[in-house]
This record gives structure tokens, C-alpha cells and sequence, in this order.
């Protein structure tokens, strides 16, 4: 039987063809100028209706979790061909009211200006909000955020990040601004230089930015098979 297309989050609403004790949860980190942000839906429907959350619902009974998380993602926001990587599960008891919910949560870091998003689905509106602002969400989001967020600190000290976030050439203080974004600290310009150069990560382009009020900088870029040798065998950075 073929699931009506719906992420209202009650039992009594839960649509034929779907996993009843399972859902998925989209965690979207957005680097913007410098800022991190994260993508946030609001419900149009169901016990959360005009509340906040992650974008999100429930699996079908004839898609793979992996499936079912480009699927809601694409159809609340917008968003599509993201790479998701799955987070863990979150099955607090009493996480979810009425019922019984495990939920598994999926998180990507984009470039926030690669991406237009538009409501859609079950979702009357989509934003992108500061981190810091976002909290006070529905049921345990605001304990998936905080979790996800850990995690992509520990992923940037112990493996590259930054070729989905910045142009093919790109300056150091924009890769800087990169990890201060990231890790919510200032780093400090000459120390971190040296740790990038010495890492043999960056390939000078030779070039320098045209076209800028300030000084020029020098452009660089990733050398793509160190990059996936560190990804790989990993690193660590220390601040």
C-alpha cells in the first residue's frame, strides 16, 4: 500500500504505510559569512502546529532511513542532492508525547548561499537561524542540535572540512573563518597559518584576489589527495 504523504507527529494521525515507532530528524548546520547557522521548519499541522523543529517525519515502510531523510528533507525545505550523514538515534522515553518515538537524526554542514530553501510538504515555513537563537525548539531537538554541534567540533579538529564551504580558490583568513565559525573561537592568524601549511593540505594558486577594497590576499587550494588522506587517516588540530 502506497504511504499518503504526511509527517503529522500523532499516533492517531500517523498515515497507513509507515513505521509507526520510527522517525527521522534533519539537522542543518549553514555557514554564512562567517556564521553558523541552522535550518529550521515550522509545523503546519499536527500536535506541534506553529512550533519550531528540526526539519523532519516519519519513514515509509518501503524506503531505507537514508531514503526517508533526502525525502523529508527535499520536501520540507527544499533542499536536495545534500550529503546526509547519519548522527545516532535518540530514544528517550519520554521524548515524544502520546507514544512511543525513536527518532534518527541525520546531519550535513552546507554553504548556506549554495542553497535556496522554500516551505513545502507539512511545513508553513523554513529559515535559517543563528545557532545561538535557535534553542526552545519541539520535543528533544534542542538536545539533537547541541549533540550534532559537538560532533562537527570534534569532526573539524580531526579531519579536514572546507571543501563544500569555500570557492575552488580560496584565501587563508577565509579558511580560518571556517573553524572560528565552527569551534566558536578566535584563532589566532599566524599560529593557525603555520598549522595549515605545515598539514601540506593547501596548494598556493599563485594568484591573488582581484577586485577587493583591502589588500590582497593570496589564493590557495585544496590539494584533493591530501585532503582525502587526512579524511582518511584523520589528524589532530590543536587550538
Amino acid at each position: 500500500m502506497k504511504a499518503h504523504r504526511h509527517t503529522a507527529h500523532h499516533l492517531s494521525e500517523i498515515p497507513p504505510g509507515t513505521i509507526e515507532a520510527i522517525s527521522i530528524d534533519c539537522l542543518i548546520f549553514g555557514l554564512n559569512h562567517g556564521e553558523l547557522k541552522v535550518l529550521l521548519a515550522k509545523h503546519a499541522e499536527g500536535i506541534s502546529e506553529g512550533k519550531w523543529g528540526l526539519p523532519g517525519g516519519w519513514v515509509q515502510e518501503d524506503e531505507s532511513l537514508d531514503t526517508a531523510a533526502a525525502r523529508l528533507l527535499k520536501e520540507l525545505t527544499g533542499l536536495d542532492n545534500v550529503f546526509l550523514e547519519q548522527l545516532r538515534a535518540f530514544g528517550r522515553v519520554d521524548r515524544f508525547p502520546g507514544t512511543r518515538v525513536i527518532t534518527v537524526a541525520y546531519y550535513a554542514l552546507v554553504n548556506q548561499e549554495d542553497y535556496h530553501v522554500a516551505a513545502g510538504f507539512s511545513a508553513s515555513d523554513v529559515m535559517w537561524r543563528n545557532l545561538e537563537d535557535a534553542h526552545g525548539l519541539i520535543y528533544d531537538h534542542d538536545e539533537i542540535m547541541d549533540f550534532g554541534f559537538d560532533r562537527l567540533k570534534h569532526k573539524l579538529k580531526h579531519e579536514p572540512v572546507g571543501f563544500n564551504l569555500l570557492p575552488e580558490k580560496f584565501t587563508l583568513l577565509q579558511l580560518q573563518e571556517v573553524y572560528e565559525a565552527i569551534l566558536s573561537v578566535r584563532l589566532d592568524k599566524p599560529n593557525f597559518r603555520r598549522k595549515m601549511m605545515k598539514m601540506g593540505l593547501l596548494i598556493p594558486c599563485n594568484e591573488k584576489q582581484k577586485n577587493v577594497a583591502h589588500r590582497a590576499a593570496a589564493l590557495y587550494r585544496f590539494d584533493p589527495i591530501v585532503y582525502e588522506k587526512l579524511k582518511d587517516q584523520g589528524f589532530v588540530f590543536e587550538m
